[in-house]
């Protein structure tokens, strides 16, 4: 972990392994519910448009773009709360998970009351806001974790759990984490896609609750020994 980090270790792996379950929901709703569109996963979109110059491909163009340019979005304001809090690490996790958290209620929120459906037009708003989620999640975590707690992109996981294993280089150490972040995005893309059979806004809402969770274990959680605590949070 980096030595930035405001808290303790383990504090830090489970955090960041719920940010993986959570992203395994997301990308449920939006690829189940939301038209064959990733909010966290942009390789994927890169793809479908790709696909979608062939002709009679019937892949959506429009949703792609529109979650890619959210996310983008998303990405470049948490660049920005990084620039001007990294000083102080545990206001700026903090801050920055809650404003996750607060986007995640109100999609919930408009998909509970039926202002957002996912069957008319305003789908590219519940994609936008999704995807300027995700994209905050990753400019923060990308400067936060290591490179097998990503949250979202697990390649690079998959192939250092295999290529570092003892049938490989045998250079890897504690494969626990990568294998962690594995079983974290399966089972929250599980847990989305079974959920999503009886409710949408209850999935976005419970992505809510965990992201919040994880914005309150980085105000409360004990700082690690080698590192003050900043206690501005």
């Amino acid at each position: 972990m980096p030595e930035r980090l405001p808290v303790a270790r383990r504090w830090a792996v489970g955090a960041l392994l719920a940010m993986t379950f959570t992203t395994g929901l997301v990308d449920a709703v939006s690829y189940l519910r939301l038209g064959h569109v990733f909010v966290a996963n942009m390789t994927g979109n890169v793809v479908f448009l790709g696909f979608s110059v062939a002709k009679g491909s019937q892949v959506s163009v429009l949703a792609p773009i529109v979650a890619m340019a959210a996310f983008v979005l998303g990405a470049f304001f948490g660049g920005h709360l990084s620039k001007f809090l990294g000083g102080r690490p545990r206001l700026w996790l903090v801050r920055a998970f809650t404003c996750q958290a607060l986007g995640l209620t109100l999609t919930a929120l408009l998909l509970g009351t039926g202002v957002l459906r996912p069957e008319d037009r305003l789908v590219l708003v519940i994609i936008a806001l999704l995807g300027g989620c995700s994209g905050l999640q990753n400019a923060t975590v990308r400067v936060l974790a290591p490179r097998d707690l990503m949250t979202t992109v697990l390649t690079q996981t998959l192939t250092g759990l295999t290529a570092e294993s003892v049938l490989g280089t045998g250079t890897g150490t504690k494969p626990h984490r990568k294998i962690g972040s594995l079983i974290a995005m399966f089972a929250g893309a599980a847990t989305g896609a079974l959920l999503l059979q009886l409710t949408l806004a209850g999935v976005v809402g419970l992505a809510a609750v965990l992201v919040a969770g994880v914005a309150c274990v980085f105000a409360l959680a004990p700082a690690p020994r080698s590192a003050p605590d900043d206690a501005t949070a």
